[in-house]
């Protein structure tokens, strides 16, 4: 059965489900070397699954902003070469509840893709239920994604932020850890906050475990932090991957405008002639 949401799937689920037909599982572990984090797939995954690196496969990767999202015909070619193609179902997960896997739910979503699921708790819950794992590489069968209009509703940018921001239909979500929202924590040639964002640690919709908390749990959070469910939310962290699970926690809560701001504060903090708020 599906856990919490159409959004995500337990293990339960993911095991009835292994090797069926038109089902890809996506291991989205992440560490800044990717060879480390290639290692660490190669060392021990959940059978069948395809290595996803999103600095690699799931970002523009070109300077000044390399963690831009990709070109809609470079994330396609991207997903047809992982094997993903347009009526796919996508099972990811990753070593920290969909830290890193929410932001290939991001861009497949970007794209128009919906048949997606996370794997609640991640790789953790799998290991802890003495579920089977496997070495090495698994090599992806090519496929065709075919490439229809992106979504750009899903995403922020630079400019249209920066016109908003005295909007009072909109809030903006920081949901990076405090260190880095009141600016002592520099990640950026500038530090501090996009002026006026409330701080929601991303961290917080998870529980110990790593599965999410209930809907109303986050929903709780959100609004006791100057989040509330009835005006466009939009989330932002260092470089859009925290965010991309906070945009997803903030689905399963029920909100029903959350954006990300594409670029995050690794695009606003470079640019000098940028309003912002420190402390």
């Amino acid at each position: 059965m599906a856990a919490t949401s159409g959004l995500l799937v337990d293990t339960q689920w993911l095991a009835a489900h292994l090797g069926a037909p038109g089902v890809l599982v996506a291991d989205c572990r992440y560490d800044a070397d990717p060879e480390v984090a290639h290692r660490l797939y190669r060392e021990s995954h959940i059978p069948g699954a395809v290595h996803v690196y999103w600095p690699r496969d799931l970002a523009l990767g070109q300077e000044p902003v390399p963690n831009l999202l990709p070109l809609p015909e470079q994330a396609a070619a991207t997903f047809g070469r992982l094997g993903i193609g347009n009526d796919t179902i996508v099972v990811a997960y990753d070593q920290e509840g969909g830290h890193f896997a929410a932001r290939l739910w991001f861009v497949l979503s970007y794209l128009g893709h919906d048949r997606f699921h996370l794997l609640n708790g991640g790789l953790e819950q799998w290991v802890a239920e003495g579920r089977p794992l496997e070495e090495g590489d698994v090599d992806p069968k090519p496929t065709n994604f075919r490439l229809g209009s992106p979504r750009e509703e899903v995403r922020v940018k630079k400019d249209e932020l920066l016109a908003r921001l005295d909007d009072p239909s909109i809030v903006i979500a920081d949901v990076r850890r405090e260190t880095e929202f009141v600016g002592t924590e520099i990640r950026a040639p500038r530090g501090g906050r996009v002026p006026g964002a409330r701080n929601v640690l991303w961290r917080d919709n998870l529980r110990d475990d790593w599965t999410f908390k209930s809907p109303e749990e986050i929903r709780e959070r959100h609004e006791a932090a100057g989040v509330p469910a009835n005006r466009e939310v939009i989330t932002y962290c260092q470089s859009g991957i925290r965010a991309a699970h906070a945009t997803l926690a903030l689905k399963l809560a029920g909100y029903p405008t959350v954006r990300m701001y594409d670029g995050s504060w690794a695009d606003w903090g470079s640019d000098l002639s940028l309003p912002l708020d420190q402390g």
